[in-house]
């Protein structure tokens, strides 16, 4: 059966290999799950020549998916140390890959990332630009930016951030409503520079039925970019957030005109209680389609600690309902993140997912805490371990202060309530005091 996308088969009642892993995955109704995947409202993005993939599916009641960003800079181009991240995050079962690489040999770290990885994998093909022509941004061709979307597409990228909302128009709302932070967004700022130093328009909003062209012929999803997301909580729901969220819900309708799958990506810095206003605001203004958050972070003062304040941001928008959170690693505005960095930063999203997934509902999710819960009853710590989110850490912990009584814990000893209410309950003995028993 012939289909161009996974939007397409899902239109005709086409079911693929990829619908088929996900429903199983997310014990979803195959029937619901092509009728999402069909309005829009959940993505698979499985390009068809990234052969690694084990596919995901984004959106509407499925569970909050996580991404770690990884790649080379010109600072830090050493492709080994990023391979042993990726490695180490599939290993960790994050459900995407960011290769943010701006410097060096992208195309080689990108293939080769794109052929280990079961994860799905995006880019944002205008970092890779300035590299890999080696010009300045104002010397890139807008056919030239279009040329290196086709490239990653036909590398196998799954998803691509396309920054098409910074139009024209939305500059001049930046520039009459001025911000604390300006646009903090790397490829928003590259994009608002280029068309400063050109006098030109957006060319990715410009030919945007020509990145539609290639989106369509490999499947890859465009995840709408935020251009003008808040770097600050005082930038936060302004002018130039919202006109060009009211962008991004016209080009979505463009691209399922096509049968383009689309991801909305979001803020960035914001206090908590706007976060899910936002939330309401995108899904109204782009149609229910999968939305994407970085962070948000809740604060502006705790840079080393930022996995946490993307923790509680996250865990707020997708109880929500975001869909897919960008993890933050604790080196967040600092440098690039090293492995143990990456290691925190995923344990945080994943923990702010899993919480967010309690709170919508998602299939199985108050399972697993109803089984650590029972494991704790019963003091069965290797159950404990078995069940931890972070397995390593949980019994590392428990090592490094080893109780006299393996049925506590070195914090109460024996005056371990989940010890002592067993015991009374089952009508033993309480003996805090004596060395028996």
């Amino acid at each position: 059966m012939n289909y161009t996308t996974q939007m397409d088969a899902a239109r005709n009642g086409i079911v693929t290999r990829e619908m088929e892993i996900v429903a199983k995955k997310e014990n979803i109704d195959i029937d619901k799950l092509i009728k999402l995947i069909a309005q829009g409202k959940v993505v698979i993005c499985a390009n068809k020549n990234h052969k690694s993939l084990d596919p995901e599916g984004v959106g509407e009641g499925l569970r909050t998916k996580i991404n770690v960003n990884l790649g080379i800079s010109k600072d830090c181009p050493n492709i080994e140390n990023e391979i042993e991240k990726a490695r180490k995050s599939i290993e960790m079962k994050v459900d995407s890959i960011m290769d943010l690489s701006s410097f060096g040999k992208t195309e080689e770290f990108r293939r080769r990332l794109i052929e280990i990885s079961p994860a799905m994998i995006g880019t944002v093909p205008i970092y890779d630009a300035i590299g890999f022509y080696d010009k300045e941004l104002k010397d890139i061709t807008a056919d030239e930016f279009l040329d290196v979307v086709e490239k990653h597409a036909r590398d196998g990228v799954d998803f691509m951030t396309i920054h098409a909302g910074l139009t024209r128009k939305t500059c001049e709302t930046f520039k009459k409503n001025k911000r604390l932070t300006n646009i903090v967004s790397r490829g928003g700022s590259l994009l608002f520079a280029w068309m400063e130093l050109n006098d030109k328009e957006n060319p990715f909003y410009e030919y945007y039925d020509r990145v539609l062209d290639i989106c369509e012929k490999y499947d890859v999803t465009i995840s709408l970019g935020d251009a003008c997301r808040p770097g600050s909580i005082n930038d936060a729901t302004d002018a130039s957030q919202i006109e060009e969220l009211i962008i991004l819900g016209e080009l979505t309708k463009r691209a399922w005109e096509r049968n383009v799958q689309v991801i909305i990506e979001g803020p960035g810095h914001m206090a908590l209680d706007e976060i899910e206003a936002n939330v309401l605001i995108q899904k109204k203004l782009c149609h229910g389609a999968p939305f994407y958050v970085l962070g948000p972070i809740v604060t502006d003062v705790a840079p080393g600690y930022d996995h946490i304040t993307s923790a509680i941001g996250g865990a707020i928008a997708a109880s929500s309902g975001a869909d897919f959170l960008c993890y933050v690693t604790p080196a967040e505005h600092l440098r690039l993140p090293t492995l143990d960095d990456m290691k925190e930063g995923v344990i945080a999203s994943r923990i702010a997912a899993h919480a967010a997934d309690i709170v919508k509902g998602v299939k199985g999710a108050r399972d697993w805490d109803y089984k650590m819960s029972e494991a704790r009853k019963n003091l069965d710590w290797d159950e404990m371990f078995r069940l931890s989110i972070d397995p390593q850490k949980a019994r590392r912990y428990r090592e490094e202060s080893k109780p006299k009584h393996d049925d506590s814990c070195s914090m109460c000893g024996k005056m371990c309530s989940m010890r002592n209410m067993n015991k009374i309950l089952s009508g033993k003995d309480i003996n805090i005091l004596r060395d028996d028993e």
